[in-house]
């Protein structure tokens, strides 16, 4: 399969000028897509009732849980859509959503 580069789409880019859909051009691109705003729930963590077991961080499929230091962080919104696993399996109930 022939390799497709990548194009930053301004705002008034034509449907004709864009990389078709589904094509993946360079491997780790997801950092360049903000697919946070797809989110219909926002998770709202609460550092205070959490116990830094982080079995939320490997089960959250888009990577939106930083963790810094051994300890987890607030969420990452540009990626992070909302699906509500983290607090499925947050044994303290830390995460909750607005």
């Amino acid at each position: 399969m022939k390799s497709i580069a990548a194009k930053v789409i301004p705002p008034d880019v034509t449907w004709q000028e864009i990389t078709p859909g589904g094509m993946i051009c360079d491997a780790g691109n997801s950092k360049d897509f903000k697919t946070g705003d797809w989110r219909t729930q926002k998770p709202v963590y609460s550092e205070e009732k959490c116990n830094n077991c982080l079995l939320c961080v490997p089960v959250c499929p888009d990577s939106s849980i930083p963790v810094v230091a051994g300890k987890r962080s607030s969420f990452d919104y540009d990626h992070c859509k909302g699906c509500g696993i983290c607090a499925k399996v947050c044994p303290v109930k830390a995460i909750s959503f607005e």
